[in-house]
Parts: structure tokens; C-alpha cells; sequence
């Protein structure tokens, strides 16, 4: 092994920032935060022709504010890299130094990954079973066996992006993706292309997102992962990839260009992911869909203190993560440490990171992970917190979509409605409401027992002002009723138990509490009357989301009825289970032509896209821009809403052209008559969608009415039990 020693370059003065290693003439700017080190080498990773391994180690010898920095000569695009840092062992104060260990720079914008978590990247002592006394160092060499970053050259991409789709929000529809399960078998893809960036950029993909109708394609974490020891030692590894090991690169495994070389390992050009992921991006642009990314800067793949020394925990555990007195991780994520975004380091990697994304990737925005973790100032929630602010002013990030995940599992972490504008929310109460109205609540009935009315479900379709300020509108809560962490839409009719024993943890993982409703019969049936209302029950499920006011978040495949098969936390199941199955069933085709239709609806409807919450003033004709409506055609008063009796419900919602809609929500166990709105609110409804019918007419503004003639406002209408119908006013 080769060691130098340098201080820098006398024609290079060495520079503590931009942080990273980056290529300049003649060599690399290097910088790093270690700010308790007492050295720190760069170490250049060398393989020789016959596969051996060696280390050409150079000290960087300057050190400002924390920073570790120098100008290295002869070192260019494509070399591999690491650093070992020198330093205190003294875990009770945070400080895990071990020059044993090679770790990854956080800045590396491109990675190889090792093929599994070796004993020998614990920065203490551990066994084969990954498990050990955390506070005893461990002094075998973890170079063969960590990842290491490869140096690439920036492309200036900065600026506005040529082709960006710019979807207002008001036009948005997300539709949340895994990178690899969306292709992994979807047919007009190449088999060598499948699961990858290229497989998302597939002219297949697109034909699919865009003739379903949805504008941006949000994906679950392409941030450099890696497993977790103990699904390591359970034979699995991490599928949904909320583990993260890099900030600012592309997972290669997803890179069909890097994949693996000719004997298994990693291909010869680790950087060629950065070029797929930004070609994928420019693609899926040039076909008029915006691209999001699921980022978790709440914690990172180290884990607790038990967990590996990758990269942060060995240049600075105490800097980068939130501990206790005792050197103990402050966990309010659920997966062993918080990376302390108090400290200006780490809130600059979050923000530079942000920023790379954005401008080198020309990406459309963020979902962010666990988002309370972020805000968190001591053990609060802080709405003002240094990094919010910091984004909202940031002169690129403002100009992107931010979509907060508003809770984490410590204390106080659920915020709801809490984050301040212009940061956008899942709406979790939008999906606890629909599934308790049209799951849970007709279960009750089914057993002849009480169940809710109709007030939470039409505050959930009004855009859910009980938990959004007025001043941020409809358009900051991202509705859905499924999300990747759960069952899927169609799970969510079959089961009331999660199915879990594959992940290997005694069905002890996952939610227990999802409002689901089997139906009378769990999982696989051959019953047709069960199969049946299970298909409506997706479609009222389906049908609410998209009618609502508020950013609707479909889950890839739920337009399918994918299957987990039960199993509500499926993310080590990097197999059939989790990938989406594209052989469809007659009833498939059909939820996927409703899935259209519905798209369709709320696309060519401005009032179903409103930007600001409904206000109930009357105008001069006497109609109102929303209208609530009793099963008999009286407007709702408070003791209606108040109810639970009540059940039925009709929202007329009005365009001040000619394209008002009546919905009608039934959510009784039998058939009910319902009257429909009289003037001036309309002359006469036509048909335009029920969800008992199971493949939806071919145009929503057909004029032609649809399974029969109009019906006279005023008139009785018979609404079938347990159904979502939605009606075109006739208003001349």
C-alpha cells in the first residue's frame, strides 16, 4: 500500500468549499467536515490487472472551521476514492474515528456499492452475525468490503431547464412509483431495460402514464442505498430504498448501464448512472411529465450505534447525528439515528444536495421523508426551523415542488397542516376518512351495527380546510387513500389482517390499524358477490380521490388492482410480491379504463382543480360554488351533519360555464331514492359515471346521455347501495 503525504499544490491553492472532490486542471479540489478529526486522508482506490487491490493515501493537510481540505495532482474524472479519518475513539461523546475504515464522501456523485454489509465495515467490534459490543473498536481494514465513491465532472446544467413541464399545481396529479417494480415486467420494455432509469424513459412507460393521465411521476428513493444488517442476516435486502447511504447519487443498481461488469462485479463505469438517470429525466420532460423524488435526509443507512461505519458516523457521528449525553442516537425515526439538521453541515449536504438534483438533474421536486425530523429544534417541532426557512428562500428550491411527509414516530410527530407554505402535505386524514366512510363504516352496517355519517367525508372532498390555513388553500394537501407503506388500494378490499410473514419479523411489522374490510371472505375467493363488491368499493375509493379538491397521489398499479397479497410492509420484497403484474384480468381492463375516465373527469373540469376552498356565498342566481344536498334534494342543515343516521349525500359542484357536476355519495346498505337538486341549481342531471358500472362510458362530455334520458331536477332518482355516482347539471 502507497502512502504520500501533501499539504497541496503550490500553484493549487486548496479551497474549503465547494465540499466534495471535483475535478479541476491538473487534479482535484478536495474538502471534507470532519470537524473533530485530528487527520484525514484522502485515499485513491487502485485495481490492478489482476484484480489486486491497493490505497494511495494522501493527508490533507488543511483544515478550516471544521473542514478538511487540499488540492491533490494527477487525480481525474473516473477515479475511485474514500477517505480514513484520524481521531478520538470515545463513543460516549460521539467521536467513532477509525482510520481502519474506509468511508464514502457524502458530496460522491457517483458510488459502487458492496454486494453485502461485511463484518468489517463495523467501526466496533462484531461477529459474522453483524452483532457486538459498540463501544470497542474494531481494527480490521473494511477497505475491500465499503463503498467508495467515483470522481465525475458536473455538466452545466444549471439554470432553467430546457422542456421542464411546469405543471401548475392545480393540474397536478402525482403517481408514486418504485424505479425498478414499475417495469420490472411490463410488457414493450426490454427485457435488458426493465427496472431501470431507462425502463422508466421507455417509450412503453410513457405511453402508459400518459394515456392514464397523470402529470408527475413521483419516485421512491434513487439516493445510493444499502441493506440493513438484519435483514442482511434474515437472507432479504432493502426494496424501497429509504436506507440511504449517499445524498447526491443515483442508486446504480437501477442504472441499466451499470448493473454489473463481465465477472459479477460492478461495470467498469459507475458514473454512467448519472448520465442515465438525467437522460430518463430529460425524456419523461420531452413527453410532458414531471419527475419528484422520495428523499430521506432523516436518517441514513448507519443506523443506531450498533450499525456499520460507512461515511457519516466515522467523519463525525457528533456532527452529523443527534445523540444524547451518553453518545446514545436520539431516534424519532423508527430506524436507529436522526441526522441532526441543526448543524449547519448537515443543513448544507440537505440543501446542496437539494440544489444538485434540481440543477444537474434537472429534477421537478421533492417528497420529503419523515419531514417532522427535519424541523425538529431539541425535541420540537419548530415550523420556523432553519432548514424550512432556508429552503422556502432558496432562489432554486422555491421554484420546485416540496411535498412534506408532516410526521416521524417521536414525540409531538405528528403535524399535519402544520408546515408552512409553500411546502405541500400528505393528507393523511384524506385517507382515513374515505376508508372509514366506504370500508370500515359499511362493514359496521354489513353486522347490523352503528356506524359515522357524511361530515368528515365531505370535508375530506372539500379540500379538507379543517387542517389546511385558508391562506394555503386546497392545493397543500396531497390526497390519497394508498401509498407504497400499506396495503395496496385493492389489498385494502380484501384483507382486515396484514399477511407479513415473508418479511420475516412474525408478522410484527407493519400497520395494525389500516381500515380495510375484506369483505366477508379474507384474501383469495372464487365468490362472485364478493369479488363484486370489492371492485366497488376500489372504484368509490378511487372515484372520491379524484373528485376531491386538494393534489391527488395515485400508487403505481393501483389503477391495475395490484396485489401485495396481504402483506402491508412490503418493503424487503424485491420480487413478484411488490412489482407490478401486468397481465390483467377482464376486471383489470376495466378499473384501468375507469382509472382514465375518472382522470379525464377531473382534467376537463376546472372546479374539481380549485386553488382556493370553496366559500358556500350565495351568487345572484342562488346558487352557491358548492352545494350540499340531503338524500331529499333540501340543503343540508346542521343537524343533518350531525346525524351519523345520515349517510347520503349530494355535492353539486359548480362551473361557471356549462360543465357543473352533482355528486351523489350513497353510503347506505340499500338502494335509496334521492332528489335530485331543483332549480336554480339545474334543469336536469345526465349519467355521466356510477362506480356500480364496471367499465365507464368512452367520454365524460358525451352529449349524449348515458344509460338513459336526463332526469328532471326535482325528480327522484334511484341510487344503488353503497355507490359513487357522479351527474352532469343541465342548466339551460
Amino acid at each position: 500500500m502507497q502512502t504520500a503525504w501533501m499539504s497541496g499544490h503550490p500553484a493549487s491553492p486548496s479551497r474549503p468549499h465547494p465540499l466534495g472532490v471535483r475535478p479541476r486542471e491538473g487534479g482535484v479540489d478536495v474538502a471534507v467536515v470532519a470537524a473533530h478529526a485530528e487527520a484525514v486522508e484522502l485515499c485513491l482506490v487502485e485495481t490492478g490487472p489482476g484484480g489486486e487491490r491497493a490505497e494511495r493515501r494522501v493527508e490533507l493537510a488543511d483544515r478550516t472551521h471544521g473542514i478538511w481540505h487540499g488540492f491533490v495532482p494527477g487525480v481525474g474524472e473516473g477515479a475511485r476514492y474514500g477517505f480514513r479519518v484520524h481521531g478520538p475513539w470515545d463513543p460516549r461523546r460521539g467521536h467513532r474515528h477509525n482510520p481502519a475504515k474506509l468511508l464514502l464522501d457524502p458530496y460522491a456523485r457517483a458510488v459502487v456499492l458492496p454486494r453485502r454489509i461485511a463484518p468489517e465495515v463495523f467501526g466496533h467490534h462484531v461477529g459474522t452475525d453483524l452483532t457486538g459490543d459498540p463501544w470497542m473498536p474494531d481494527f480490521r481494514d473494511s477497505g475491500p468490503h465499503a463503498p467508495h465513491g467515483v470522481v465525475t465532472t458536473p455538466v452545466d446544467r444549471r439554470g432553467p431547464a430546457a422542456g421542464r413541464p411546469g405543471v401548475p399545481w392545480q393540474d397536478t396529479v402525482i403517481y408514486e412509483a418504485h424505479p425498478r417494480g414499475l417495469t420490472r415486467t411490463m410488457p414493450g420494455v426490454p427485457e435488458e431495460l426493465r427496472g431501470t432509469y431507462a425502463g422508466l424513459a421507455h417509450e412503453a412507460t410513457i405511453e402508459h402514464l400518459t394515456r392514464l393521465g397523470v402529470t408527475t411521476l413521483e419516485l421512491l428513493p434513487v439516493h445510493a442505498f444499502l441493506s440493513e444488517p438484519a435483514l442482511t442476516r434474515r437472507g432479504l435486502r432493502n426494496y424501497w430504498g429509504y436506507n440511504t447511504l449517499g445524498f447526491l447519487a443515483p442508486h446504480p443498481a437501477y442504472s441499466a448501464t451499470v448493473g454489473t461488469g463481465p465477472d459479477g462485479g460492478p461495470s467498469a463505469d459507475p458514473a454512467a448512472a448519472v448520465r442515465e438517470f438525467r437522460a430518463m429525466v430529460d425524456t419523461l420532460h420531452a413527453a410532458g411529465l414531471e419527475v419528484i423524488l422520495d428523499v430521506v435526509y432523516n436518517h441514513t443507512c448507519e443506523g443506531g450505534i450498533d450499525g456499520p461505519t460507512l461515511s457519516l458516523r466515522g467523519l463525525d457521528a457528533s456532527t452529523y447525528y443527534r445523540l444524547d449525553a451518553e453518545g446514545h442516537d436520539i431516534d424519532t425515526t423508527g430506524c436507529g439515528n436522526s441526522l441532526d439538521t441543526r448543524d449547519v453541515h448537515v443543513a448544507r449536504l440537505v440543501l446542496d444536495s437539494l440544489r444538485y438534483w434540481v440543477e444537474q438533474m434537472h429534477v421537478d421536486g421533492f417528497r420529503f421523508d419523515l419531514a417532522t425530523t427535519l424541523a425538529r429544534r431539541g425535541e420540537g417541532y419548530d415550523p420556523d426551523h432553519p432548514l424550512l426557512v432556508a429552503m422556502r428562500t432558496d432562489p432554486v428550491l422555491a421554484q420546485v415542488k416540496l411535498v412534506m411527509e408532516p410526521w416521524d414516530v417521536g414525540h409531538g410527530g405528528w403535524r399535519t397542516g402544520q408546515f408552512p407554505p409553500p411546502f405541500a402535505e400528505w393528507n393523511d386524514r384524506f385517507r382515513d376518512g374515505a376508508r372509514e366512510f366506504w370500508l370500515r363504516d359499511v362493514r359496521r352496517l354489513s353486522r347490523g351495527e352503528t356506524a359515522g355519517g357524511v361530515r368528515d367525508l365531505a370535508t375530506r372532498l372539500a379540500g379538507s380546510a379543517d387542517t389546511f390555513a385558508d391562506d394555503r388553500g386546497p392545493l397543500a394537501a396531497v390526497n390519497f387513500v394508498t401509498a407504497h407503506d400499506g396495503f395496496t388500494l385493492a389489498d385494502t378490499t380484501a384483507y382486515d389482517h396484514k399477511h407479513n410473514l415473508a418479511n420475516g419479523e412474525g408478522n410484527r411489522d407493519g400497520s395494525n390499524d389500516d381500515r380495510t374490510w375484506n369483505h366477508g371472505s379474507e384474501g383469495f375467493t372464487t365468490d362472485a358477490a364478493v369479488l363484486a363488491a370489492r371492485r366497488r368499493s376500489i372504484r368509490n375509493l378511487l372515484g372520491t380521490l379524484l373528485l376531491s379538491a386538494g393534489v391527488p397521489m395515485l400508487v403505481a398499479g393501483d389503477e391495475l388492482g395490484r396485489t401485495q397479497h396481504g402483506n402491508n410492509n412490503a418493503y424487503c420484497q424485491d420480487n413478484a410480491v411488490s412489482w407490478l403484474d401486468w397481465r390483467l384480468a377482464p376486471w383489470q381492463e376495466d378499473l384501468l379504463a375507469t382509472s382514465r375516465f375518472l382522470l379525464r373527469l377531473r382534467r376537463e373540469h376546472p372546479a374539481l382543480r380549485r386553488e382556493r376552498f370553496y366559500t358556500g356565498v350565495p351568487f345572484e342566481d342562488g346558487t352557491k360554488d358548492i352545494g350540499w344536498f340531503t338524500a331529499d334534494g333540501a340543503e343540508m342543515d346542521h343537524e343533518r351533519w350531525q346525524d351519523t343516521r345520515h349517510r347520503a349525500l349530494q355535492v353539486f359542484v359548480r362551473d361557471p360555464g356549462d360543465r357543473s357536476l352533482l355528486v351523489v355519495v350513497q353510503g347506505t346498505a340499500s338502494p335509496l331514492a334521492v332528489t335530485l337538486p331543483g332549480p336554480p341549481w339545474a334543469k336536469a342531471y345526465a349519467p355521466l359515471w356510477s362506480s356500480v358500472t364496471e367499465r365507464p362510458p368512452p367520454d365524460p362530455w358525451d352529449e349524449s346521455p348515458v344509460d338513459g334520458g336526463l332526469t328532471p331536477a326535482g325528480a327522484a332518482l334511484e341510487v344503488p347501495a353503497v355507490s359513487l355516482s357522479v351527474l352532469r347539471a343541465v342548466r339551460g
